[in-house]
């Protein structure tokens, strides 16, 4: 099965990949090296020694530049002096290097890059603070530019003026090119405030000085409230009062003191002085307030203000084994000690949350990386069939359409008073309004009238049009107009649409392009008589996704009973298609086939819910946004699950051959399968109640309809009439509830799907198609008896060499193979993985061969001999 596998590396999270830098370069090279433990260990420490001794030695040449700097200067720029004459202490290199750093680098704060250099050497030899050395990485970075502009800012103020000033001698040349770069921009005053607003933006960040502050001006209010002393260094304490505007009960006879501090340790008496009240004023984060000792004169009761922020429960001993057993449901995580103590123990949530505490540092997800170079197919390699073009409804058929409906209308004795036509691609839409005291029954029975009048193919009236207070008459155009599906598919509407599986279909009466999300249908019903454009709406269909989702968002699942309507698409198997292990061609088209693999539906089914059982989640966009963001451990089974799609061409066939084995699996697809991304597209010519059964039909609330033989099968697969008077070549109705939709449906031809399949199939694609479940099949003509590693079957060391020879450990192998039934297929492959020749069972992937060569089996078999 093509599926992205995680990388085994933790790494931090990031939605972009960072460049890389030196430092990140040095540690690669090192841990690049394929060598023995001893080995990478003495590259290491080499390289940190290397790095170390280069870094000293730019130091001492740095350090040397501020008394030489001047006179090897010119030496060094001019590059014809000799290297006698350069005064520097390591002479014309440690110029060379010093000229860097100094004057063109950052002033005097390139001495902090070989500080910093040397830091990595000894990260290297001690090879436990990568962390450290990569987080002050950042530190160095903004401490260096900010301070070589802030540096030449200030040089330059003073130096204003003085055209001979260098003032970028101590702040170097990359701060005066910033200074002098934003000068024009900014001006003096701009750039102050900058360099000040970074320095405000890393303390905030840092160290949370804007929480500080806050914290700071809540205690000056509360201490002016409550007339409190702030506590001087060395005497911090919480301090304690009333509640505000409430007053404090005082004895009539004995004054009391008021006492600025309460200790926290220690009760204290309180008083005040006659006449004056204390108020509390509870700010973000009350204070703690110990009990109060009452006097002898006193009748205010104790009172304690608990800080929320704080565990309480923290200094409280732990409870014995007869306070544990009166515990609730509050010290669930307690458990009774050795010692006649309660213990805590660690939950069973906690647990997993460390298990996935690795998955946590990795990079964000990205289903699309294992084939990140596909490129969708171009519209280019779509016909423009001419939209627009052929539009030949004149006027003078529109004012004729509409006096011979007046005229009928009034021959009846049915008088309207306003009329509207709306002209579309296939019909053009009359909305009457007739006149008071009309009933619209009356006009709904002069349908045949209309169109005998009219002289049209059908016409289809609508009584009352929803929504709206007219009554509708939809009369077929002369010539009808071909919609192009590359006409619907660069409209801005489908390019900017947020739907998770966007279908284009169309263009409605109104010449609106029609966008429809499978995903919110959620499955869809076509129905339709032979040549009526059902195949052309299948092609839609899937031509539609192929040009909006990436092989790994998307698999089709494509039934054919007639072999030849879904050909088209058997090259893209290793993009888009998902099938059987062991079917040989992508396409389904055997019937028995079809039934297995609605049975693999059913399982992959039952999988998918599983593993959103265990992500606590409830759809498949939400289980895959937490895989994307690393909440679920791969390692417990969780991978990236695309969309799949079920495609049946003709629903009637497999239900005359194999009947409740197809109707069953379909509904119960239908009913589940929404949640974790499983849609049908189920398409059938023959919309009869023996086909189109009730248990399917409840689940399928979108149902497409083309032109239809009779009445009945219109109210078959729409529940109402007017199928049977569509025009025919893509003229279909829409109904996702209680609504019909008339549209035109966009035409693509089998040359343009040709062209987009292998356009898709000589890109690179996965090594297999998307591989199901495997499920049972009929004919095994094995026991289903005990079995145990003492009784082998006879055939065992043949599955083995044919394991190994082709290293795939599956069972539909054993099956193709040697022709054997799944059930011992299944069986043989158990048989396998007790003796270590394959791994365990891993999904709908195939097992892991642990044996590289046959020499290597024949010594594993020789044992079981």
């Amino acid at each position: 099965m093509a599926t992205n596998k995680p990388k085994s590396r933790s790494r931090k999270k990031s939605g972009k990949k960072k460049p890389q830098g030196v430092f990140s370069w040095v540690f690669g090279q090192v841990s690049a090296a394929r060598h023995d433990e001893e080995t990478r260990e003495q590259w290491r420490r080499a390289v940190g020694w290397t790095l170390i001794f280069i870094c000293i030695l730019s130091f001492v040449a740095c350090v040397s530049y501020y008394y030489s700097g001047n006179a090897d200067q010119s030496l060094v720029e001019s590059g014809n002096q000799p290297a006698t004459a350069v005064k520097n202490l390591l002479g014309k290199l440690g110029a060379i290097i010093a000229n860097t750093l100094i004057y063109k680098g950052f002033g005097i704060f390139g001495l902090v890059i070989p500080i910093y250099g040397a830091f990595l050497g000894f990260v290297l030899l001690e090879d436990n603070f990568y962390p450290q050395a990569r987080r002050i990485l950042g530190y160095v970075t903004l401490f260096v530019l900010w301070g070589s502009t802030f540096l030449s800012f200030i040089l330059d103020l003073t130096n204003r003026g003085i055209p001979t000033a260098k003032s970028f001698n101590y702040g170097g040349g990359v701060g005066y090119t910033i200074v002098k770069t934003l000068q024009p921009i900014l001006g003096v005053v701009g750039i102050a405030f900058l360099l000040t607003f970074i320095i405000i933006i890393f303390l905030v960040l840092k160290y949370r000085a804007e929480v500080r502050a806050t914290e700071i001006i809540t205690k000056l209010k509360n201490a002016q409230a409550g007339n409190w002393t702030l506590p001087l260094p060395g005497k911090m304490g919480n301090k304690a009062s009333t509640p505000k505007n409430r007053a404090t009960p005082q004895p009539k006879k004995t004054p009391a003191t008021h006492n600025g501090e309460v200790q926290t340790t220690q009760p204290t008496t309180e008083s005040n002085e006659p006449g004056q009240q204390i108020s509390l004023e509870v700010g973000p984060t009350p204070l703690k307030k110990t009990p109060v000792a009452k006097t002898q004169d006193q009748s205010e009761p104790e009172f304690t203000i608990l800080d929320p922020t704080k565990d309480e429960r923290a200094n409280i001993p732990p409870p014995t084994v007869k306070e544990f057993e009166r515990l609730g449901e509050d010290n669930i995580g307690l458990v009774k000690g050795t010692d006649g103590k309660a213990e805590k123990i660690v939950s069973e949530d906690s647990q997993e949350n460390a298990e996935i505490e690795e998955v946590i540092n990795w990079e964000e997800y990205d289903p699309t990386k294992e084939l990140s170079d596909f490129i969708p197919p171009s519209l280019e390699l779509l016909d423009d069939h001419g939209y627009g073009r052929d539009r030949e409804v004149s006027r003078e058929e529109v004012v004729s359409n509409k006096n011979k409906i007046v005229d009928t209308l009034a021959n009846y004795g049915i008088e309207i008073s306003n009329i509207k036509a709306t002209i579309g691609p296939t019909v053009t839409l009359y909305e009457i309004v007739p006149v008071p005291g009309i009933r619209i029954s009356k006009i709904r029975n002069l349908e045949d009238d209309i169109a005998l009048s009219l002289a049209a193919l059908g016409i289809r009236i609508i009584a009352p049009i929803p929504g709206k207070g007219t009554i509708g008459i939809e009369v077929p155009n002369s010539k009808a107009e071909i919609v192009s599906l590359r006409g619907v598919l660069q409209t801005v509407k489908f390019q900017t649409t947020k739907a998770a599986l966007p279908i284009a279909i169309g263009r409605t009466i109104s010449n609106e392009v029609f966008i429809g999300d499978l995903a919110k249908m959620p499955h869809l019903l076509i129905a339709g008589a032979t040549g009526q454009g059902k195949s052309v709406g299948l092609n839609t269909v899937i031509t539609s996704l192929l040009y909006k989702k990436h092989p790994s968002e998307v698999k089709f699942i494509l039934i054919d009973p007639k072999k030849v309507e879904m050909s088209l698409y058997h090259n893209i198997a290793h993009h888009f298609l998902a099938t059987l292990p062991d079917l040989e061609e992508p396409i389904v088209t055997d019937v028995r086939d079809a039934v297995r693999v609605l049975k693999s539906l059913c399982i992959e089914m039952d999988e998918r819910y599983d593993r959103l059982k265990q992500a606590r989640v409830r759809n498949l966009n939400e289980y895959n946004r937490k895989f994307v963001e690393r909440k679920l451990n791969p390692k417990k089974g969780h991978r990236y699950m695309p969309y799949i799609i079920l495609v049946i061409d003709e629903l009637a066939d497999m239900m005359m051959i194999a009947g409740k084995e197809v109707e069953m699996p379909i509904a119960r697809l239908a009913q589940l399968a929404r949640a974790v991304g499983i849609h049908l597209v189920v398409a059938t010519q023959r919309p009869s109640v023996n086909i189109i059964t009730g248990i399917i039909k409840a689940n399928f609330p979108a149902r497409m309809s083309y032109r239809v033989i009779s009445k009945v099968d219109s109210r078959t697969i729409l529940d109402a009439n007017g199928a049977d008077q569509l025009i025919g070549r893509g003229d279909l109705l829409l109904s996702t509830g209680s609504d019909l939709i008339r549209i035109q449906n966009a035409f693509i031809d089998t040359p343009e799907v040709e062209r987009v399949t292998e356009f898709i199939a000589n890109q690179r694609g996965y090594p297999q198609p998307y591989h199901l479940p495997e499920t049972p099949m009929e004919g095994d003509d094995f026991d289903d008896g005990d079995d145990d590693d003492f009784e082998r079957d006879k055939n065992f060391e043949e599955a083995a060499r044919l394991i190994v020879r082709y290293q795939i450990g599956s069972a539909s192998l054993i099956q193709r193979k040697m022709k054997l039934g799944y059930n011992r297929a299944g069986r043989i492959i158990d048989q396998l993985e007790r003796a270590n020749i394959v791994g365990p069972h891993s999904g709908s992937k195939a097992r892991d061969v642990l044996i590289a060569d046959e020499t290597e089996l024949e010594r594993i078999l020789e044992n079981y001999r």
